[in-house]
């Protein structure tokens, strides 16, 4: 049985949400994917793995589906988050590069949209609601770092290679200026980083990010080439994932120190 998140309470402020690593998908679901498809390609290769190591107080939530059986990071209605961009849908149809991955009549129908959004994308955002609001109880502040990867080169979504760091906040609307300054700053002291650009946060922030109601939310996209081989079978760096490990610690430990100091 997938099941649909997996969380790890911490004592800190900040949750760590990584709604795209998971490799699950249900055997029945799986039996309906192409040949490209069962690739799995458009998973956060090793993010998982990555934040799993990162230690300290953090919560961690994780999606324990693959994006091909819902995508937790798309909204629920079906809106397309970059409107008048190539994207992928809240059940994709396609992936990155445009290409088919359902077996020709065996495509999803609504019924299955309906029925995977009962069943894993909803309990994945109520876990981490619930989360956020356990640690704005407990600290009278919470932060949500959103984590992802996506390969430096998809010319279907994006022009030229990626900028290694992403950082998204949908132009401050899903977080206090101070804590976009602080992760943005972090990120930038370990490689190019760009602000608002091509992903200026997803759902997932643009949903539980409320900063009047003491509830922050950054998203941070990396390019895999950072620590990955980007093609099959898409083996970790070591020490490329040892070095986005202390990045990500850097950066979640900087965001609990500013919620606690600025909290109320």
């Amino acid at each position: 049985m997938t099941t649909p998140f997996r969380l790890t309470e911490g004592e800190g402020p900040v949750l760590v949400s990584v709604p795209h690593a998971s490799l699950n998908v249900p055997d029945d679901i799986a039996e309906r994917l192409d040949e490209n498809g069962a690739l799995l390609a458009d998973a956060d290769w090793h993010l998982d793995t990555i934040v799993d190591g990162i230690g300290g107080p953090a919560s961690v939530i994780e999606a324990g589906f693959h994006r091909y059986v819902i995508d937790a990071n798309r909204d629920p209605g079906g809106t397309s988050l970059y409107p008048g961009q190539a994207t992928t849908a809240l059940v994709p149809l396609t992936d990155f590069d445009g290409r088919a991955i359902w077996k020709e009549g065996r495509e999803p129908t609504v019924a299955d949209v309906d029925e995977r959004r009962f069943s894993y994308h909803a309990p994945y955002h109520d876990a981490l609601a619930g989360e956020l609001a356990r640690l704005r109880d407990r600290h009278g502040i919470a932060v949500l770092l959103d984590v992802h990867s996506i390969r430096s080169v998809i010319p279907h979504l994006f022009e030229g290679t990626l900028t290694p760091f992403n950082v998204g906040t949908d132009y401050t609307r899903t977080c206090g200026g101070r804590f976009e300054e602080v992760a943005t700053r972090l990120f930038r002291e370990n490689g190019e980083t760009v602000l608002n650009g091509r992903f200026r946060g997803g759902w997932t922030v643009r949903r539980h990010g409320r900063p009047k109601n003491n509830i922050h939310a950054v998203q941070i996209e990396m390019a895999q080439s950072l620590y990955m081989e980007e093609a099959p079978p898409f083996a970790l760096d070591p020490d490329g994932g040892a070095r986005i490990g202390a990045i990500l610690a850097r950066v979640v430990d900087a965001l609990a120190r500013t919620a606690l100091d600025h909290r109320g």
